[in-house]
């Protein structure tokens, strides 16, 4: 790649231009083809690192960040890390707000790279590394209080249209070009549902016949309409019932997906042994799905191409029975 060929000025540069590989020997006995984006070799080791470029960029060109102004967010971990990449880079302090729910290498990361981290007890009947809608609540309140206290800016994750622009101009149009264009279908773990908004987007502008699925945990998929039973779900980062996901437009999707816990453990491990992959569980999730679409597609003719993001590294996860 261009970039990797020059030299560059910071870490931030570095952001993006991932590549994207054929995840063949996971679909040896399958009729059709995945595509992996990945994600987690970003300098922060997630897909998050786009957004928080774009959002902290977006921001200093349009006035709402001063210079040496603290900078706060809500995060699982992976935000979070991004953040502490390029506001270090750019001198703004960084407060991480999150959930003692999640992993604890996370927290330990952002505090390596000069942020500051909050972490916010769980809700009573809460489980570690099960992070529950009412948990991240509780961190939302937190991350509120904390602005207000110190005249912050908030990098709101869920609200700012940078968590959409990344990859609307970034993401999206690398997979196209990286691909020739020659895919069927996107799917992908609703977070923030940026990834998946920037990247359907740009895939129904350059050809509208590519199907964009919603992935979400088993149990937890408020956004294709059903009941939640399993708020503490194992799928760290997204699944949790937030209504803040303003930037999805229904005319973009064509369909949900749903993964049990189990099916993203047994394929984020596949994606070790047989890819030689080292993903975290919303990846799994993306590829469990990404195989559920081609399995369905099976009796329709040649097989589908599948277009995923493998959203962040195992190493975040080692504290968890995910490697046990």
């Amino acid at each position: 790649m261009e970039k990797y060929n020059t030299l560059l000025p910071s870490i931030v540069e570095v952001i993006g231009e991932t590549p994207l590989v054929e995840l063949s020997r996971l679909t040896k006995d399958l009729p059709g083809r995945i595509l992996a984006k990945l994600e987690y070799l970003n300098p922060g080791f997630s897909k998050k690192d786009r957004i928080a470029r774009q959002i902290i960029e977006d921001a200093e060109e349009n006035g709402t960040l001063k210079p040496g102004q603290t900078v706060v967010e809500l995060t699982s971990g992976n935000t979070g890390t991004g953040l502490s990449i390029v506001c270090g880079v750019k001198g703004y302090p960084f407060v991480a707000v999150m959930s003692r729910g999640n992993s604890e290498e996370r927290a330990r990361m952002m505090s390596a790279l000069g942020a500051e981290v909050v972490l916010v007890d769980q809700c009573e009947g809460s489980k570690r590394g099960q992070v529950s809608g009412k948990d991240l609540e509780c961190v939302e309140l937190e991350a509120r209080k904390i602005v207000k206290e110190r005249g912050a800016f908030r990098a709101d994750q869920f609200l700012l249209a940078g968590g959409v622009r990344a990859h609307l101009l970034h993401t999206g149009p690398e997979i196209l070009k990286q691909s020739n264009g020659e895919f069927d279908a996107f799917c992908d773990f609703a977070g923030t549902g940026g990834s998946f908004a920037g990247c359907a987007e740009a895939f129904k502008k350059f050809k509208p016949s590519i199907k964009c699925y919603i992935v979400e945990p088993s149990g937890a998929a408020v956004l294709a309409g059903k009941p939640i039973k399993n708020p503490s779900h194992r799928i760290q980062g997204g699944g949790y019932s937030m209504n803040s996901l303003c930037y999805l437009k229904q005319e973009h999707i064509d369909g949900y997906l749903q993964v049990s816990d189990e099916e993203a453990m047994e394929t984020t491990r596949r994606l070790a042994k047989e890819e030689g992959i080292f993903a975290g569980f919303s990846s799994g999730a993306n590829t469990a799905a990404a195989i559920q679409l081609i399995r369905n597609h099976r009796n329709h003719g040649a097989g589908l191409t599948v277009a995923v993001l493998l959203n962040d590294s195992g190493l975040k996860y080692l504290s968890t029975d995910l490697w046990k």
